[in-house]
């Protein structure tokens, strides 16, 4: 199946899903068209080779990660619900993509308090209140030369609003909120 016909569909059918289903933990909660096209940017300009993601849901982002990196780029991606680990490795073999992506069946706060590897890229997509429980974690996580991208800044701006000032006030950071999709706040970990 062709890359752009899936990702077309994995949009309506998201949106159509949250639309009609009450139960959070069954919403899908995609990022948006043009967060996609911002991440695969941001991913080639900077020659992304591993990726971490939290929060995988369908898988939707995931792939956008996935296919915006070179042939040898991996993405970790972290998600606790079954349903939607078993919905995104589906999806991602329909990509042809699976072999690019770890699905890892891990609470955030756990894997990194274990996480040994250093990636290029983090993105944070999950329970946005939660990210400051391991914001020293996220730091030690992202190589220096790194960036890392949070979704929902704008839309959810009190909800993240402590975690992108703590990440502000830090010394080796440069900052920025993107206006794109539900807002997207990026920081640069320099040297």
């Amino acid at each position: 199946m062709k890359l752009g016909c899936l990702f077309s569909e994995l949009e309506e059918q998201g949106l159509k899903n949250d639309l009609e289903i009450s139960d959070r933990s069954y919403k899908q909660l995609n990022i948006t068209k043009d967060t996609g096209e911002f991440l695969t940017f941001l991913v080639k300009v900077s020659n992304t080779k591993t990726i971490l993601e939290v929060g995988t849901s369908n898988g939707y982002s995931t792939l956008w990660l996935a296919a915006a990196t070179a042939d040898t780029g991996r993405v970790t991606t972290l998600e606790i619900q079954q349903h939607k680990i078993d919905q995104a490795k589906v999806n991602f073999e329909r990509a042809g993509l699976s072999e690019k992506i770890e699905v890892l069946g891990l609470d955030a706060a756990e894997f990194f308090k274990q996480a040994g590897d250093q990636y290029d890229l983090i993105f944070l997509d999950a329970e946005r209140i939660e990210y400051m429980s391991y914001s020293k974690d996220i730091i030690s996580t992202l190589r220096a030369g790194g960036g890392l991208v949070c979704d929902n800044a704008i839309s959810h701006k009190s909800e993240m609003a402590e975690f992108m000032r703590f990440i502000k006030g830090c010394n080796n950071f440069v900052t920025s909120l993107v206006p794109v999709g539900k807002g997207e706040f990026v920081a640069y970990k320099s040297a």
